[in-house]
């Protein structure tokens, strides 16, 4: 079996994950052409292409391989460097660059309750990348290869990889207390919903149209909508009187409490189930991840 360049596979994974040869370059520290150079051994060795040079740049089957490959040695390096410091404490300040770990995770996440679930591994010095989208669109980061795991709404394992259940998030629809007294006196109705804006995160987005379709028992809808790609930033959209949000209950807890917000559909919850998927590896690293993220969705989250 062929071995292949580790600073090779770093050079490819560079590539992909900053978007270009120039930007590769800058991470790398080495020229543009040795970038190029070392992409081109790596294909002359698997013999075929493993960036299409498109806008963005796209892997190839045979470079989403790869690229899995170059994220497996991570993790081994970083499983390493772990078990050294617990060895000699002193490794830890030699100077040498830690193994970044990258996993994908939904804004909404982000914004309640997995950054405190990470926060002990960040403190014990794991360096992690953590990618944002939405959450029926995280898994696909694990499918292509460029994160080791993901908290993603699909239940489906992919082929190697581990599912672990976390738990739903209760979402709710919220408006501004004044606005929404002003256009929803009586709560949201099949008869008022379109005519104030929806707040969604982007195009992607779909929560908005689901909770209204459940609400009433419709099967299509268009709602008006304005793109805020930000959790955070929705609620304060929705606090300045934009419109309408469908939100984590978590994230306006607060302001539901203190009344600066009014949940306009009291008697439905949006329950969206989310799924922790990473590589199936012997790791400590991943089992630190898995244990960190199960843990917290257990005190943050709705079992089913």
């Amino acid at each position: 079996m062929s071995t292949f360049d580790p600073d090779a596979l770093e050079c490819l994974a560079a590539i992909m994950e900053e978007g270009g040869f120039k930007r590769a370059a800058v991470r790398l520290s080495i020229t543009q052409s040795a970038v190029s150079q070392r992409l081109r051994s790596l294909e002359v060795q698997v013999g075929t292409v493993l960036i299409v040079r498109s806008r963005p740049l796209k892997a190839t089957s045979a470079g989403r391989l790869l690229l899995k490959h170059a994220m497996q040695m991570r993790l081994l390096r970083a499983d390493l460097e772990r078990d050294l410091r617990e060895l000699a404490p002193g490794a830890a300040a030699s100077g040498v660059d830690q193994e970044q770990i990258s996993i994908a995770i939904n804004a909404d996440s982000i914004a309640t309750w997995a950054l405190p679930a990470l926060s002990t591994l960040a403190h014990q010095g794991l360096a992690m990348e953590i990618i944002t989208d939405d959450q029926d669109f995280t898994h696909g980061w694990l499918r292509e290869g460029q994160v080791l795991g993901c908290v993603t709404t699909l239940k489906q394992a992919l082929r190697g990889c581990k599912m672990v259940p976390l738990g739903a998030m209760s979402y709710v629809a919220v408006a501004e207390a004044a606005f929404a007294a002003a256009h929803f006196p009586d709560g949201l109705t099949q008869h008022n919903f379109q005519k104030a804006p929806f707040i969604a995160f982007n195009r992607k987005d779909d929560l908005q149209s689901e909770f209204v379709c459940r609400a009433f028992g419709l099967k299509r809808i268009s709602l008006r909508q304005m793109f805020v790609p930000s959790s955070e930033g929705q609620v304060r959209a929705v606090l300045a009187g934009w419109g309408v949000s469908v939100l984590p209950e978590l994230q306006v807890r607060a302001q539901l409490k203190a009344g600066k917000l009014i949940n306009i559909a009291p008697d439905l919850v949006l329950p969206i189930e989310l799924y922790w998927h990473c590589w199936n590896l012997d790791s400590v690293v991943l089992d630190g991840l898995t244990e960190a993220l199960t843990s917290a969705a257990a005190l943050s989250l709705v079992r089913p």
